[in-house]
């Protein structure tokens, strides 16, 4: 995998050193040919040709991986050849043409723009789609237009099971065979003034639709209500657990003292991220703090990042994020605000995301701690700089309880022994006590929202806070903080959490192994 991973990215940044030039001069960009006009056709690279601006003109070789195409944002992707799972995935505008057969998912999540596929399609072809046009000449699996709100899926052959299933808008039309529609689609014949519109895009290929062609709908007797994602949240924080000196010996005011985290990437002895205090503050944008501590303290944000700031990267980021990600100091895929993929899927997306980026630029996940085993495996599989854990929960989740299942699983796959890091997310702006509690839990960074008001108040107050407590806890750094430090105050804390009760020099009975 890692063999394709660097394929993979090396076409990627040969393409985008191309797009500029190529747009100047209104011209096409050929990949797979050589000099003398030989074939050299691609094979198997993921992420190919995403992120495509507006008027430009990519013709591409080869039998792709997953994901080309992806994020097209106005520009004409040609490929000659095949393509696996999630081509043309989540494209804004534009216009995608594939010569052969595409995989599963082609066009997923897609808003605008057109897709044509000559030959088959797999299985939840146009899943999720909110709007353009998909022409797939061949046969489409089962699941064509799954979940779909908006747009056109045209299929000219036929069409697996459940066609439609959970759609709530757009329409379906299949020349072909068409089993029963999905639980939420309705199906009818097509009308004449359909039959137009459609010829008006297969007219230019030399094909046409048929009268006795059908449509799948929206049902309006559909008795399925909609689905309402329970909110997720934190119910306590750290408030139950107590910072203590691991040892007896004492600091002077005047000792010097290193409160600073740096999240350096993987592999690399340049860059990284330097925190003067360990919190990530979570906010839309940061391109508005002007005061000396804001200025300086790092931000995980959804635009406009500074040269000191991860960014958020959700669903509705993918395809803007392209511009964004130039000057950022790392990107974070928020696997909780993306639709479901798998291993390679992900992979590709984030070939074609850190592609636009410095080497020395970070890359981590997000997700939640009720995933946090499947989090960490990814970031291991994928070679990434790391992961934020967002405690919150469905219902309310308590911080305490999230420590012990983030320490056993991230000493399953030695996750800090390798260099990579460990984020912690809450839901409040952070105490001085609980960003230290973060990192002697083994996190090297809060990740948190702002106060309210008063931002560069507070990190100026948190910045002498965590001072006194290190002279307090005998730390001159804040790496020689662990586990050692931490008491539960009661007794339900020290359960859940796997800290030594405050008082007692023993672990309770159920975490004798700390």
């Amino acid at each position: 995998m890692r063999e394709v991973t660097t394929k993979s990215m090396k076409l990627a940044r040969d393409l985008d050193g191309m797009l500029d030039e190529a747009l100047k001069r209104d011209l096409l960009i050929r990949i797979g040919w050589g000099r003398s006009g030989d074939e050299k056709p691609k094979s198997g690279e993921i992420g190919a040709a995403s992120h495509l601006p507006k008027d430009s003109r990519v013709l591409l070789l080869g039998d792709l991986g997953q994901c080309a195409g992806a994020m097209n944002d106005g520009g004409t992707f040609t490929l000659q050849g095949s393509a696996d799972s999630m081509l043309g995935a989540f494209q804004r505008d534009g216009r995608i043409v594939v010569e052969k057969d595409v995989s599963e998912r082609v066009g997923h999540c897609m808003s605008g723009g057109a897709i044509i596929v000559q030959g088959s399609a797999g299985d939840e072809a146009g899943a999720g789609m909110k709007g353009g046009i998909m022409i797939i000449r061949g046969h489409a699996g089962k699941g064509v237009g799954a979940g779909m709100s908006g747009g056109t899926i045209v299929v000219l052959g036929s069409v697996g099971t459940e066609p439609g299933l959970g759609m709530t808008g757009g329409r379906i039309i299949i020349a072909g065979s068409c089993p029963p529609p999905g639980e939420g689609a309705a199906m009818r014949g097509i009308e004449a003034e359909e039959v137009s519109e459609v010829s008006i895009h297969l007219d230019p290929m030399g094909l046409s639709m048929e009268e006795d062609a059908l449509v799948l709908t929206r049902s309006e007797n559909s008795i399925s209500p909609p689905i309402e994602i329970p909110e997720t949240s934190v119910s306590e924080g750290f408030e139950n657990i107590a910072l203590i000196p691991s040892s007896s010996e004492r600091l002077p005011l005047h000792a010097s003292l290193d409160p600073f985290t740096l999240l350096m990437p993987m592999g690399s002895e340049e860059g990284g991220l330097l925190f003067p205090i360990p919190w990530l503050i979570e906010t839309d944008s940061a391109q508005s703090w002007q005061g000396i501590a804001e200025s300086e303290q790092p931000a995980i944000v959804r635009s406009s990042p500074r040269t000191c700031d991860l960014l958020l990267i959700g669903e509705d980021e993918l395809v803007k994020c392209s511009e964004d990600i130039r000057g950022c100091a790392g990107i974070v895929l928020d696997l909780d605000g993306v639709p479901p993929m798998n291993d390679a899927e992900i992979e590709a997306i984030l070939v074609s995301l850190t592609s636009k980026m410095g080497e020395d630029s970070l890359v981590l996940l997000r997700d939640g701690v009720d995933r946090v085993d499947h989090l960490f495996r990814l970031v291991v599989d994928l070679d990434l700089d790391g992961a934020i854990i967002d405690t919150a929960s469905p219902g309310g989740s308590r911080a305490a309880a999230a420590l012990p299942r983030i320490g056993l699983a991230a000493r399953a796959m030695n996750l800090t022994g390798q260099g990579r890091h460990l984020l912690i997310e809450m839901d409040e702006a952070p105490s001085s006590e609980d960003l230290l509690i973060c990192v002697a839990a083994g996190c090297s960074v809060l990740v948190a929202p702002p106060p309210r008001e008063g931002l560069e108040e507070t990190l100026q107050w948190l910045r002498s806070a965590v001072r006194g407590w290190m002279v307090g806890l005998g730390v001159d750094g804040l790496e020689k903080l662990n586990r050692r430090n931490l008491r539960a105050l009661d007794h339900d804390t020290a359960s859940i959490s796997g800290l030594r009760l405050i008082g007692y020099d023993r672990p309770l009975p159920m975490w004798l192994g700390n």
